[in-house]
């Protein structure tokens, strides 16, 4: 009896560990390359306190231009306001055991840095808004993307790429 509970414990522990590491609204892409268009995939890990999602709104920063929206089966989804740097999904709802996930294609800006994104994330009971900067201690981190100067990620792709010789 005591050996089944262990093994069971065990197989739980990776269970819990995943769980953690998804508990918040966080972007799957950690970098990208200045200047180039890139899909950014917004992941949503739960709801609010055991409360389902209905909607979430990403804010981008100034920099990135021309965002779309890839269509969501069971959501709307609208720019909010003129300036169009909000996006937000309406519907789901997505129970709070469950995830999602949310994209935007943007076209990123020349310069390299770090570019942070506000997520307010509502649900059917309270809200959570995704918007504390990188180094504090808080709650809701924002997601961030690094962007990296293109001629560093060509460097990389070329010393990747070295072993295959070319011939003429």
């Amino acid at each position: 009896m005591m050996q089944k509970l262990i093994f069971a414990s065990l197989l739980a522990a990776p269970l819990v560990i995943g769980a953690s590491a998804q508990a918040h609204v966080s972007l799957e892409q950690k970098a990208a390359v200045a200047g180039s268009y890139q899909k950014l995939t917004f992941r949503v890990g739960h709801g609010c306190e055991g409360s389902a999602t209905t909607a979430l709104t990403i804010t981008l920063p100034e920099g990135l231009k021309g965002a779309k929206t890839m269509p969501k089966p069971g959501w709307t989804v609208a720019p909010a306001g003129a300036a169009a740097r909000d996006f937000s999904w309406k519907g789901g709802p997505l129970p709070d055991e469950q995830f999602d996930e949310f994209n935007l294609l943007v076209k990123l800006p020349d310069a390299p840095g770090k570019q942070v994104f506000r997520v307010l994330q509502q649900c059917e009971k309270g809200r959570a808004d995704w918007s504390e900067l990188p180094g504090t201690a808080g709650k809701f981190p924002a997601p961030v993307l690094e962007i990296v100067p293109a001629d560093a990620a060509a460097a990389a792709a070329a010393t990747g790429a070295a072993p295959a010789a070319h011939h003429h």
